[in-house]
């Protein structure tokens, strides 16, 4: 029965009791306000990761073929159906590859932008309708910018050359088309493209060569890449990103430096790095203005890790303590244990200890490699195979406060 009452009628404690009931509700509606107003995405404030408003942790995947899989057949919809089996599992985010991995795999873009965005869209659309968030890598294989524009890598360091005006053009499309949706939490430029600068025996990495893919049939010296040539890429695709989208986070996609990447690029040698050496390269390798400190973490069977680190463990309080000095969040872009490890109670004891680690380190953001990637069966996890637990374990980690 409803009964008419004011303040002035209620006992005392009942009076704070309906003041406290209403401070809930009106702290809830302001919640929901905030969150309203808060950027879309994932956004940084004060140094720390935010989603909504408020301070956001979360591991996701590594889900590398989701958008290369719809590029290259339309029809199967298995990848948009794995998104929102990986949502229902507790998996809130994935990373993925933005673009085609080979030149010949960019032909649709070059032919058909319409419908090279179509099936773009599929993947959005997809993301949209199950609520999990979506970080493309627009450059994975760094090398088929430069193919496509039929030019050597040492013109990413030419701020008028074709190399730079595809980043830029492709950026821009990308971004303007999806920079209202939901689904994006953020932008990522490419993957790994740190370790391939500076190296001592860099002509023995020049990229690969596949004709039949796109590739030139030749690579000279011009193609060693140098991070002078890679900043200038950077910073292209971070103000062409800040010009349409002021919030999202902007992601390099780096791995950790390599333990001898100072000495790689000052004295071409392999000498290992001391921690401050480390700590240099990695706020060199993550350059405003990528607002998050990005590295790729896997185990070391030698135990020898950048910055003088001998576990994972270390390995991640290094990178958070120089992130934390540069006022920029951790994301470990890629982490995971794979088969080579041996039998599989030593894969799931490392993977166990990443998540510790992570959880220990309180890093905001991280993903495992790799889903759903049949290729690379060492690495696979899936919803079917005996590495499945995998996902489990990151579920109840994402459940944790």
């Amino acid at each position: 029965m409803n009964t008419p009452w004011s303040f002035s009628t209620l006992p005392g404690r009942g009076a704070l009791l309906v003041l406290a009931l209403l401070g809930v509700h009106a702290s809830a509606a302001l919640g929901e306000d905030v969150a309203r107003k808060s950027p879309p995405g994932l956004y940084c404030h004060d140094g720390l990761l935010m989603k909504d408003g408020k301070p956001y942790r979360g591991i996701g995947a590594n889900d590398f073929a989701l958008f290369s899989r719809i590029l290259a057949n339309p029809r199967d919809t298995a990848p948009l159906d794995n998104l929102k089996a990986l949502k229902r599992a507790g998996v809130p985010w994935v990373r993925f590859m933005g673009c085609g991995f080979w030149p010949a795999d960019q032909k649709l873009y070059r032919a058909d932008k319409a419908a090279y965005f179509q099936r773009f869209d599929q993947v959005v659309r997809a993301a949209e309708e199950c609520g999990i968030g979506l970080i493309p890598s627009l450059f994975w294989n760094f090398a088929t910018v430069a193919d496509v524009a039929g030019e050597p890598m040492d013109q990413f360091g030419n701020p008028r050359s074709e190399s730079i005006a595809f980043i830029r053009r492709y950026t821009t499309e990308v971004v303007s088309r999806y920079q209202d949706s939901p689904a994006i939490w953020g932008w990522e430029f490419g993957n790994e493209c740190n370790l391939a600068a500076d190296l001592p025996n860099a002509s023995s990495h020049r990229p690969p060569i596949v004709p039949v893919l796109g590739t030139p049939r030749e690579r000279s010296g011009r193609d060693e890449l140098h991070f002078a040539q890679l900043r200038t890429a950077f910073d292209v695709f971070g103000r062409t990103v800040r010009q349409i989208d002021k919030h999202r986070i902007l992601v390099t996609g780096n791995s950790i430096p390599r333990a001898s990447a100072y000495h790689n690029l000052r004295d071409h040698n392999w000498t290992l790095d001391s921690e401050a050496q480390f700590g240099e390269i990695l706020l060199r390798d993550n350059p405003d203005p990528f607002d998050v400190i990005c590295i790729h973490l896997y185990p070391e069977p030698k135990g020898i890790y950048p910055g003088g680190a001998h576990t994972v463990d270390e390995a991640m309080a290094l990178a958070t303590k120089y992130a934390a000095r540069a006022g920029k969040p951790l994301l470990i872009g890629e982490f995971g244990a794979a088969r080579e490890l041996g039998l599989p109670p030593r894969q799931r004891a490392v993977f166990e200890e990443f998540l510790r680690a992570v959880a220990k380190n309180r890093v905001p953001l991280a993903a495992f490699w790799v889903f759903d990637y049949r290729p690379q069966d060492d690495c696979n996890v899936d919803f079917h195979n005996d590495r499945s637990y995998m996902i489990d374990l990151v579920s109840q980690a994402n459940r944790q406060p």
